[in-house]
């Protein structure tokens, strides 16, 4: 048949897109189609970090704690330039107790009942320890002792945090993320469509047909449903399976407000409900507060931030922050939606945040994909690969540990260096400027740059330093098609830029779509 390609994979967030990559470089053909932009749902609203997850400790979640832990540093080396360690700070609050309902806390309260819902400092440092070597650390430094009443960290806090235990995890730019496995899948043979929503898929002689929304159909000899929040949808109406499988939606929110705190440091900090909520510093001039776990009804792209969900994030970073967090403080908000796999947890914050993968072979094989955490994504794309290896037996082997995305062919260390040299070759670049393209392209940001000798020959400037040059190169590299593409997921520039500017990037870009 024509045009029939070895995968069909259904979802442009991190999912779909790494187990396009991992399937390209391994030799199979690849077309990905994505109902709306790259990682605009779930891939780009998540809390942004590499971590193994602390908190999953108490649900005695170690092996996906384990395979989190150990993929912090592959992905580090991969991605030098979206993603980078950061420092959490964990303040020991004397008058919290907690309402948890884990494994670990129901133990503890037949085991110590006279501690009335605390965590006892030995656990946490246990527990710490335990997350310090489950992974085989190399890179990031140990967990370590502070004393808030003389550290930096300490002054944002209320007085009565006077010790902390600090560790680490990493900071990742989740969108960009998603971005740059598509580019690199692409580079590979994979054909990438973004605005392409498939609307049936149906087993014929052996073969998927997929029809899209466009008119288009096309072929292929496996599926993959990596859609998301969407998963079921995909199941039930698109691809007619039957299965008792089921997807639970969570959504989680988060807030950006003024800067809090003026040092590089993120805060791990405990509610009292159990929950915890991080508070990140957040490109330069902000924090990023979250995130929330409430069940989702209605559909995934309706998500938004409530009210409710707002007044608990101000609430739980104030029972910690000298200075209150207030609704006035927000200056942004945004709300994702997970996949979770339903495995009948009583709760929205006890679900398995594991990922799960479900094979269907009654004729040409269809995969299916829920749950996932973004720091496990490459590890969930070589799962689906050796799920669907007896279905593509020439397939080669895992290859992506080790391999750069776009832009990373440098070492974990070499941002000061690369930012320097951008500099030296291109002398009208502020620092924040070349800080900034470096931490978003990488070494690709001099491949960009080539040849501007002044600000003038990046072209027009439409605020926040974006240029003409960068736009032409997201729109040919990247998948970018909208301003909302460049502003709000292969950038965060639009909480620098006033509307107008925003729409005159959207009718720029229009214009060139038109030209090309």
């Amino acid at each position: 048949m024509a045009d029939t390609t070895d995968l069909f994979i259904i979802g442009g967030g991190i999912n779909g897109c790494g187990i396009a990559r991992d399937a390209a470089g391994r030799g199979l053909t690849v077309r990905l189609a994505e109902q709306g932009d790259l990682a605009q749902a779930t891939s780009s609203a998540s809390t942004k970090l590499f971590h193994g997850g602390l908190r999953y400790l108490e649900y005695l979640e170690i092996r996906l704690v384990r395979e989190a832990l150990r993929e912090r540093e592959v992905l580090l080396r991969a991605m030098p330039h979206i993603a980078w360690p950061l420092r959490f700070v964990l303040p020991l609050d004397p008058e919290m107790t907690f309402a948890g309902d884990t494994p670990v806390s129901r133990a503890m309260a037949l085991a110590m009942p006279w501690a009335r819902g605390r965590r006892p400092r030995p656990m946490i440092r246990a527990g710490l320890f335990l997350y310090d070597h489950l992974g085989g650390r190399k890179i990031l430094p140990a967990t370590s002792t502070l004393d808030l009443t003389t550290a930096p960290e300490g002054r944002p806090l209320k007085p009565r945090m006077r010790q902390a235990y600090e560790y680490s995890d990493c900071w990742v730019e989740d969108a960009r993320l998603v971005a740059l496995n598509a580019r690199d899948a692409m580079m590979r043979g994979a054909d990438v469509m973004t605005r392409a929503r498939v609307t049936e898929a149906r087993r014929t002689n052996g073969l998927w047909r997929i029809a899209m929304a466009d008119g288009r159909s096309f072929a292929a000899r496996g599926l993959v449903n990596a859609a998301g929040p969407w998963v079921g949808h995909v199941i039930h109406d698109v691809a007619h399976l039957d299965t008792a499988q089921a997807v639970r939606l969570v959504r989680g929110s988060h807030i950006v407000t003024r800067r809090l705190f003026d040092h590089d440091k993120a805060y791990f900090f405990q509610g009292a409900d159990g929950r915890i909520i991080f508070a990140i510093p957040y490109e330069g001039e902000f924090t990023l507060i979250g995130t929330t776990d409430a069940e989702h009804h209605g559909q995934p792209g309706d998500a938004v931030c409530t009210e409710e969900e707002r007044d608990y994030l101000c609430a739980a970073a104030s029972h910690y922050f000298r200075d209150p967090v207030t609704p006035g403080d927000v200056v942004w908000t945004y709300s994702g939606v997970r996949p979770l796999y339903d495995d009948g947890a009583k709760s929205a914050t006890a679900a398995t945040r594991d990922y799960v993968l479900s094979l269907d072979e009654d004729g040409a094989p269809c995969l299916n994909v829920f749950g996932g955490k973004i720091t496990t994504y490459r590890k969930l794309a070589e799962a689906a690969l050796a799920k669907l290896y007896p279905h593509f037996p020439a397939s080669t082997g895992s290859w992506t540990a080790g391999v750069p995305l776009p832009g990373g062919d440098f070492p974990v260390d070499g941002v000061p260096a690369l930012i320097a040299a951008l500099r030296r070759a291109h002398p009208f670049l502020t620092g924040t400027w070349a800080r900034r393209l470096v931490r978003a392209y990488g070494t690709d940001a001099a491949r960009m740059l080539a040849g501007a000798d002044s600000a003038g020959a990046m072209g027009r400037d439409f605020g926040a330093t974006l240029t003409e040059t960068e736009l032409r190169w997201l729109m040919a590299h990247e998948f970018a098609r909208r301003a909302d593409d460049v502003v709000w997921r292969r950038s965060k520039l639009g909480l620098r830029m006033t509307p107008d500017q925003i729409a005159a990037v959207d009718a720029w870009m229009t214009a060139e779509r038109r030209a090309a």
